[in-house]
Formats: C-alpha cells, structure tokens, sequence
C-alpha cells in the first residue's frame, strides 16, 4: 500500500469512527458534520437547460405596487441575471438594462415577445404577485409570491419549466423593528433572498447556509 492509500484509508477510518462514537453518544450534530464530509450538501438543480443558452429574465408585477416598491419587479429581474451569470456554465445573460430599454420603448404582452426581440433562446418570466416589506407600520418581515416560467423561444413560446413558489417570509420565523435598519437596505436584503429562492431552479446550492438565516439577517 503507497502513501496515498494509507492516508485515505485512515482519513475514511476517521470519519468512520467519528460516526460510530456520534451514534454512541446520541449526537446528531456529529452525524450531520460527518455526513456533510463525506457527500457534500449540494442539492442539484430542477431545470438544467439554461447552459449554452442566450437568456432573458423578466419579471412583471400581476398587481399594482404601492409608490415605495414600484421597482420591486426590475430589481429582482437583475439580481436574478446577475445569479444565473454567476452560476450556471456557459449562459449568455441579455443585460438587465437591455431588456428594460426594449420594455419602456415598446408595447408586448407575452415574455416571449421580449425574447425574440432580443434574439434570445430562453426566457426565464417571473410573475410577481405579491410583494411587501412590512408586517406592521414598525415592523418588518417581507413577503411575496411569485410564479417562475422557462419559455423555449425556439419552440414558439413553449412554458417548458414552471414553478409557483408559496409565500416568501423574510426573514420566515420572526419580525425586525423597522428602527434597526433603513427601509432601503431591508429592501435590498429582501430582494437578494426572493433572487436566490429563484436562481436555486438553475443551479446547485447548499441548503444548510438556511440553517442560520434568521440570525444573520438581525446584524
């Protein structure tokens, strides 16, 4: 047996000890530690056929906004573009100020009108049904709904992937007082969550950085 071996066999013999005295002790944490070591956390991706492609994202709102949140559509429209450029292998993003150019200079009524003007292959359409920062005039805790669609530009508009998310809550298990940070920078918080529930139908992601996200959105 060469150097290499030995040091995975033992490396594999650790991990396994460690498990078997997690299992004496009672201790799921250990077994969690160690499953994690030994397969990783990635949970794969829902619809893969966005690598190689030109792609557009646009979101629209189904219902009117009040006045404080009337971008709320076009800023997760970036950041989502933003995520599936960073994330998912070989995608052509149309930019973000691209596509809103085209929308304030003409009329459309199906995303895959917006898709074939920009001589995109796939349109990601998020329909934007609910949005909201506030659980009470001192309160925070934002929450919206949307519906995800992939239309096939080359299939003539064909939806060939569609998800209705339930209702979003952010932070999901309590409120923040509207005092300990500005509405501007909750609302940016907000929308970074509500671009990564999305952006996770595209690529791999870890699900245990959820674990703590309530703590973390208190600093």
């Amino acid at each position: 047996m060469d150097g290499k071996q030995s040091v995975g066999l033992w490396g594999v013999v650790g991990v396994c000890g460690g498990l078997l005295l997690a299992v004496s002790a009672g201790c799921m944490g250990a077994l969690t530690t160690a499953a994690y070591l030994l397969r990783g956390t990635d949970v794969p991706a829902e619809f893969n056929g966005l690598k190689g492609k030109k792609v557009v994202v646009v979101c629209q709102p189904m219902v009117a906004m009040q006045v404080r949140n009337s971008t709320a559509a076009r800023d997760l429209a970036r950041q989502i573009s933003t995520l599936l450029q960073q994330n998912v292998s070989k995608i052509q993003v149309v930019s973000s100020q691209k596509v809103e150019n085209w929308m304030d200079q003409n009329s459309w009524d199906e995303y895959i009108d917006i898709g074939k003007a920009l001589q995109a292959d796939i349109v990601v359409g998020v329909d934007l049904e609910e949005f909201n920062l506030y659980q009470s005039q001192t309160l925070y805790q934002g929450k919206a709904s949307l519906t995800v669609k992939v239309i096939d530009c080359a299939a003539g508009g064909k939806v060939v992937f569609e998800r209705a998310l339930p209702q979003i809550r952010y932070p999901p298990n309590h409120s923040i007082p509207a005092w300990e940070k500005p509405e501007a920078q909750f609302r940016r918080e907000f929308i970074a969550h509500l671009a990564e529930c999305v952006g996770r139908y595209f690529y791999g992601y870890d699900p245990y950085r959820d674990f703590a996200q309530d703590a973390a959105v208190m600093h």
